[in-house]
């Protein structure tokens, strides 16, 4: 008879082992779930920041440009590519290093339409009349490349320039 009850407390010994190890198990699969989980979502979160940087540093480009009045009599658009542009998003300058580098294709025209004489959006422009005012459409696609990944985002704005006729002639026919 003794060594039936010891049978039985040994019977249950085991069951309380096999128990906790389930347990020790699950809580070691959920662990590792979230720690999964929260490593997904960190790099989502970093590939969400890189790519709004490099529109940042594309959209720069793309506004610098523009600001240098391209379509100005005497400038020619294709004088606006640029090839490797370098960009810095982070302003360190111990060590400057840029972070992107941002290629321009040459701004080009899409469209162009006379300048309706009562269109309240219509200006003129000095030494031009409302009959020869044009508006242009000009597309510009900038691709930027960041340098350690090699990842890269393309953008194309595009943005309306009022000109007059015989420039519209010239670099928008």
């Amino acid at each position: 008879m003794m060594f039936e009850r010891a049978g039985k407390k040994s019977q249950r010994g085991v069951i309380t082992i096999f128990i906790s190890m389930m347990m020790l198990l699950l809580i070691t699969v959920m662990i590792l779930t979230a720690y999964t989980m929260s490593t997904t979502n960190l790099r989502a979160v970093g590939n969400v920041q890189a790519r709004e940087e490099a529109v940042a540093a594309a959209n720069y480009v793309i506004e610098q440009v523009v600001e240098s009045d391209f379509t100005a009599e005497g400038n020619d658009p294709n004088d606006a590519a640029l090839v490797d542009f370098p960009v810095y998003i982070d302003d360190n300058s111990a060590a400057p290093q840029y972070e992107y580098l941002v290629d321009l294709d040459a701004p080009r025209c899409v469209r162009a339409w006379d300048a309706a004489i009562d269109a309240v959006s219509s200006v003129t422009l000095p030494g031009m009349s409302a009959g020869d005012a044009y508006h242009t459409i000009w597309e510009l696609d900038a691709t930027a490349t960041e340098v350690r990944s090699g990842a890269s985002v393309n953008v194309v704005q595009g943005i309306r320039i009022l000109m007059d006729s015989v420039r519209k002639e010239q670099i928008c026919p």
